[in-house]
């Protein structure tokens, strides 16, 4: 989602989630999506990218990793990834821990924009385990393959990259871990550098309607709490008047509003004994965007 909406390298998202990620970008954001925007350069350190997925992290733990990393770590990862620093990775590597924090900081702020979206992938997630679970069987992976990329092909210990990053990389004893994404359709991430698995995330082949839920767009942003909670807004209000407004108990729209605070869209504030609760501009940007 960052490389497609921020870093302007279209992978295929949906053009209301481009805008809506785009919409939230600050300055710190575009300098940490920078480098990946170089044309003709897909090649990325280890630091961008998530931890190969041998172990069930979750986001949130996988940003905290990211932000507690020494800022060498990111120069060691690009003299590994390139052998000498690229020009388009200089400024990151002059100032590293500045970059991570930026970069850290974007990933947050998409997440929690997309996090409702993700927290309802499971049936689409669970025919994707049966289907591969299936062709694992039945002896299909070369075909499976071929239905997740037309660029992949299994040949015999190796497997076969065609276009960007092309060749024949071997995979000996390591496993090959398959990573369905929530992503545009032409995304495609390849991790080769890990001694235990190569692993592979690509867009679930099935996702397309999913993100034409049956929902209102807001809502299918949001979730349906939240989108009420928004459309509420039309001036400030107290959490106990936004709750009767919205008939939602206090204590879950305590949680919705604290998730809403995360991503940027209301801002609270205490006066005397109670807490005011207002939308921000760029909830009412994506009001906008999702009433055109």
């Amino acid at each position: 989602m960052i490389t497609d909406a921020l870093a302007g390298r279209g992978r295929g998202l949906p053009p209301l989630w481009r805008r809506v990620i785009q919409s939230g970008a600050s300055g710190l954001t575009r300098e940490a999506v920078r480098p990946l925007a170089a044309l003709g350069c897909h090649l990325a350190p280890d630091t961008v990218v998530p931890r190969v997925p041998v172990r069930d992290d979750s986001v949130p733990e996988q940003i905290d990793l990211l932000r507690d990393l020494p800022p060498d770590a990111l120069v060691r990862d690009l003299e590994q990834a390139f052998g000498r620093v690229p020009a388009h990775w200089r400024a990151a590597a002059d100032r590293p821990g500045r970059w991570l924090h930026a970069y850290a900081g974007t990933l947050a702020e998409v997440w929690a924009t997309a996090e409702s979206l993700w927290s309802r992938t499971g049936p689409i997630l669970d025919r994707e385990v049966a289907r591969v679970g299936t062709a694992s069987v039945r002896g299909g992976v070369e075909v499976l393959l071929g239905s997740i990329s037309g660029r992949l092909v299994r040949d015999g210990t190796g497997l076969v990259i065609e276009g960007v990053g092309a060749g024949v990389h071997e995979l000996g004893d390591r496993s090959l871990v398959l990573v369905p994404m929530l992503a545009g359709k032409d995304a495609l991430i390849v991790g080769l550098d890990d001694p235990e698995a190569v692993w592979i995330g690509y867009p679930v082949p099935t996702q397309a309607g999913f993100w034409r839920a049956d929902l209102d767009e807001l809502s299918g942003l949001v979730g349906p709490v939240r989108a009420e909670v928004l459309r509420a807004l039309d001036r400030p209000m107290t959490m106990s008047m936004l709750a009767g407004v919205t008939h939602t108990p206090p204590s879950t729209l305590t949680f919705h509003c604290d998730r809403l605070a995360a991503a940027r869209l209301v801002v609270r504030e205490r006066r005397h004994r109670e807490v005011w609760i207002d939308r921000t501009t760029r909830a009412v940007e994506l009001l906008e965007l999702c009433l055109r």
